[in-house]
């Protein structure tokens, strides 16, 4: 029987998610939906000084904002116990073992090693210490770290993205999963974990590709499914700069805050850096069904902040008022034709409350000395209701023909009467908006 495809966004709470942790988190969820698949949360809280609750309820409320809710959520710090067990089968099997060195004699190994030419790689030195060894630094107070033995040898993994990889852990370090307070670093519970929970698919950022030999081989140590890798561009910003959430850089909190859609901020993370055009989507369900992993780039993903501005307008001038009604009835604005009217010069959706004075007033009329006379005759030749979208062309018709006017000397004035402004929506949509009186009363 094939297993259900399980997929897992793996966020340390350590600070807020940014537009590039939003990437992987978006990808995996389309390929959850795509593929009628599990979508996991796991929190990697185990570095306790940085992580917070706060961090964590921020990383939900930011995946939700995007339409991300998971169908499973689990926290590191809940799971030590199976994290012991598979330390203590490693350890059976002499996977795992005792190193003693403290920082400065590994970093002393590492100086001289450059010197003589050599990759600053671990000697393997503790594989060698004698009880009486071991038993000298235990006297001293000296506790190891552990470190897992590497095969050494060519792996080899079929990603779904960048095609077959071979990682060779020869030219690698044994790497330390244990510290010497007998705290873990990520590799060893992330691969538990990805047994434990049956994950069939790591979707991750590039930056991983170089581990992935060394957790294919924890996985086979551990007797667990190795699962299907797929290592995606990173997001950068314009100058091909790293994302960093603990400085905040295009933090999700932030682009909510400015008022971006979430479907704008959800295009711009995905699609950046493929081979898909980046156009607006009605949701998630239809960004999933145009997305696939195949058309990620091998390039780079650069985040260019006018895409995302011009992406966000985009989506609210082609909004349907049924999908905006919900968040217009709060404000009083839930109107049809107002929306249809107004929405075509919203940047954010915000901006719908003070366009909307435009119809509702106050509105104080900006007359010209010298366009008094035209406008006395704009009054004169107003048409009689009902009004419709053709009111407009046919009233400015008959004011061209009366007045000789054209093009701006003709319109111009008539919106700055009409609405106080220099721009706006199209008049022809506004007008019946306004009705007769109140026109009459603008244009006075």
């Amino acid at each position: 029987m094939t297993a259900m495809p399980t997929v897992r966004y793996a966020p340390s709470p350590t600070g807020r998610l940014h537009l590039g942790n939003a990437r992987p988190a978006l990808i995996n969820w389309l390929f959850a939906k795509a593929n009628a698949g599990r979508y996991v949360l796991r929190l990697d809280d185990t570095d306790t000084a940085r992580s917070t609750e706060a961090f964590a309820r921020a990383i939900e409320e930011d995946l939700s904002w995007l339409g991300v809710i998971p169908d499973f959520k689990v926290r590191q710090s809940d799971r030590t116990a199976l994290y012991d067990t598979a330390r203590d089968k490693l350890i059976a099997a002499g996977r795992l073992y005792p190193a003693y060195e403290t920082e400065e004699e590994l970093d002393s190994k590492r100086a001289r090693a450059r010197l003589l030419g050599r990759p600053p790689i671990y000697d393997r030195a503790a594989l060698n210490l004698t009880p009486e060894q071991i038993a000298k630094y235990d006297a001293e107070g000296r506790k190891p770290h552990w470190r897992f033995r590497l095969d050494g040898r060519p792996v080899q993994f079929d990603d779904l993205i960048k095609g077959p990889q071979t990682v060779n852990t020869a030219s690698m370090s044994d790497p330390v999963l244990i510290r010497a307070d007998g705290s873990y670093l990520y590799t060893l519970p992330s691969v538990v974990d990805d047994i434990d929970l049956g994950i069939t698919h790591v979707i991750r950022g590039e930056d991983h590709v170089s581990n992935t030999g060394t957790q294919i081989e924890i996985f086979e140590a551990l007797g667990g499914k190795v699962p299907t890798f797929a290592h995606h561009n990173l997001l950068t910003g314009a100058e091909g700069e790293g994302l960093s959430k603990r400085i905040g850089s295009l933090s999700l909190g932030e682009l909510h805050e400015a008022g971006y859609e979430p479907m704008a901020v959800a295009i711009e993370a995905v699609l950046t850096g493929t081979s898909l055009p980046l156009e607006p989507h009605a949701n998630l369900d239809e960004l999933a069904g145009v997305f696939s992993l195949s058309a990620v780039s091998h390039g780079s993903a650069r985040f260019d902040p006018a895409e995302l501005a011009s992406l966000n307008t985009r989506i609210l001038h082609q909004m349907p008022y049924e999908t905006a009604r919900p968040r217009l009835e709060p404000l009083g604005l839930a109107s049809e034709p107002l929306w249809l009217a107004l929405r075509g010069n919203l940047s954010v959706f915000g901006d719908i409350v003070d366009l909307a004075t435009l119809v509702r007033g106050p509105v104080t009329p900006v007359i010209a000395a010298e366009d008094h006379d035209y406008l006395a005759a704009a009054r004169d030749l107003l048409p009689a209701e009902p009004w419709d979208e053709t009111t407009w062309s046919k009233w400015t018709d008959a004011l061209k023909a009366a007045t000789g006017r054209k093009g701006r000397a003709l319109f111009h004035p008539l919106r700055l009467a009409l609405t106080g402004r220099e721009q706006g929506p199209e008049l022809k949509s506004l007008l019946p908006l306004l009705g007769r009186t109140e026109s009459l009363v603008r244009l006075s």
